[in-house]
C-alpha cells in the first residue's frame, strides 16, 4: 500500500454538484448551504493498522478512526449516523461505503490519492459529487 499517497493533509479546492448530494441524503437547508460554502482541510494518517482522518473547516470539525475492512458506526459531519467500512481498492484508492442507519440513504466515497491532489468521488442514488483537494506540503 502507497502510505506515502494516501497518509497526508489535503486542501479543498473544487467541489461540483455537492449541494444536489446532500439534498439527495436528505441533509437541511441550513447544513447543505454551510457545508456548500466550506473548503475543509482534510488529513488522514496511519498508525499501525488504524487510520484517522480528520476533516476540519470554519463550520465544523469532524473525526473518525477506523481500520480497513472492518465496519464501524460513524456520525457523519452532517450529522447523519451510518455503518461505515473503508477498504483499499487499489494501491492509491479507498472507498468509504456508508450504510444508512435510522431510514437514511446508503452512499460512498471513493478518494483516489495522487503525489500532489486527493479526487473524492461521492454517490447517492443517481447524483454524483466530485471534490478536489490540493496535497499540503
Amino acid at each position: 500500500m502507497e502510505d506515502n499517497l494516501v497518509c497526508g493533509k489535503f486542501q479543498m479546492t473544487d467541489s461540483e454538484n455537492f449541494e444536489a448530494f446532500m439534498q439527495a441524503l436528505g441533509v437541511g437547508y441550513v447544513t447543505r448551504k454551510l457545508g456548500n460554502k466550506s473548503k475543509p482541510l482534510v488529513s488522514l494518517e496511519r498508525d499501525g493498522d488504524l487510520y484517522t482522518m480528520k476533516s476540519q473547516s470554519l463550520v465544523k470539525t469532524s473525526e473518525m478512526s477506523f481500520k480497513l475492512n472492518e465496519e464501524f458506526d460513524e456520525l457523519t459531519a452532517d450529522g447523519r449516523k451510518v455503518k461505515s467500512k473503508m477498504t483499499m481498492i487499489a494501491p492509491n484508492t479507498m472507498k468509504h461505503d456508508m450504510k444508512g442507519t435510522e431510514g437514511g440513504k446508503d452512499s460512498f466515497c471513493v478518494r483516489e490519492f495522487f503525489p500532489e491532489q486527493l479526487k473524492v468521488v461521492c454517490q447517492v442514488d443517481d447524483i454524483v459529487t466530485t471534490r478536489m483537494y490540493a496535497r499540503q506540503k
